[in-house]
């Protein structure tokens, strides 16, 4: 009957929330909410989204402490490729084309690569003819992976960590890539905490720098900058005189290395480009220049032969 909710079918209404029309559902409607959130605070208002794009990008931009050159790089040529194996350069690749002959300088690169965990690929010749850009490659070519840089402050953070006074090695422009491999291996083996070379227009770490270092560069930090007049002033706001190596200096290096001199404290040492040396605005930015005394006005050094007197006389300096 009518209204009987015992009977079969009907259901039971249990819940205890207001009906529509009781006045409880449209009287929460029209409470107060307080006070309107301002504009930035609302996630679908667009200065919101604003603040927090800024917010996000500028989280995302951490100070980058390394960095790697651009591209693999590629030996090719059976006696370059077994010399950069002996003398430690990093590959990470070994290629050969298929039916190369075996002579004692492919049996030697085989032998290095298994002694170093070296991978050993062979390929077709036309592959690597493409691999290497159509150089001579002989029927042999190693790979060598990106360098990783480290970052300028590395260095000083190197010689903290030695409780030392920072020495490091800045090179104003070295194009040759041997000369920076000398320096390298000259600097570890004179007590620098690192080099610092400029990103444009110089000597990157190649095949063969890794090779002039004599695997030096696997045992001290390379950095790059990309303004070198700017982290020379760096350096000289976290202490360190900047010291260049110029024909005409005011200074000469006995007098830079004389008891309690410029030497023994933190120092960077400016190796100029090969035949132009300093340029203008890095010598200007030196707090002295150093000129190496010669027994003939006419003689002169080359980048890496000059950087490696001057860091022999300050590692005497300093009791090396």
């Amino acid at each position: 009957m009518p209204g009987n909710s015992s009977r079969k079918g009907a259901i039971r209404k249990t819940s205890k929330k207001p009906t529509a029309g009781s006045g409880g559902r449209v009287k929460r409607g029209l409470e107060g909410k307080g006070p309107t959130p301002k504009a930035f605070e609302r996630p679908n208002h667009k200065a919101y989204k604003q603040a927090n794009k800024v917010d996000r990008s500028a989280a995302a931009r951490p100070k980058q402490r390394r960095s790697a050159s651009s591209d693999a790089e590629w030996v090719a040529g059976r006696n370059s490729v077994v010399e950069a194996l002996r003398e430690g350069v990093p590959a990470n690749g070994l290629y050969v084309a298929e039916g190369a002959e075996r002579d004692g300088r492919l049996r030697e690169a085989f032998k290095l690569a298994a002694e170093n965990g070296i991978t050993l690929l062979e390929v077709s010749r036309n592959e690597l003819d493409r691999l290497t850009g159509g150089a001579v490659h002989q029927g042999l070519a190693a790979r060598i992976p990106a360098f990783e840089y480290a970052h300028p402050d590395d260095l000083l953070d190197a010689a903290a960590a030695n409780v030392e006074p920072p020495l490091i090695v800045a090179l104003d422009h070295v194009t040759d890539p041997r000369n920076l491999g000398a320096v390298i291996r000259s600097a570890a083996g004179f007590g620098a905490h690192g080099v610092v070379i400029p990103e444009r227009r110089a000597a990157g770490m190649t095949a063969s720098a890794w090779k002039a270092s004599a695997g030096a560069a696997a045992r001290l930090p390379v950095a790059q900058t990309v303004n070198l007049v700017r982290q020379l002033k760096e350096y000289q706001e976290a202490g360190c005189m900047v010291v260049g190596l110029a024909a005409d200096g005011d200074l000469t290096l006995p007098e830079l290395v004389a008891p309690d001199g410029l030497a023994e404290g933190p120092l960077v040492l400016v190796v100029g480009a090969e035949g132009d040396g300093l340029s203008r605005l890095v010598g200007e930015t030196c707090d002295q220049l150093v000129s190496i005394p010669m027994a003939n006005s006419l003689e002169s050094l080359n980048a890496g032969v000059a950087a490696s007197v001057a860091l022999y006389a300050i590692a005497r300096a300093r009791g090396a």
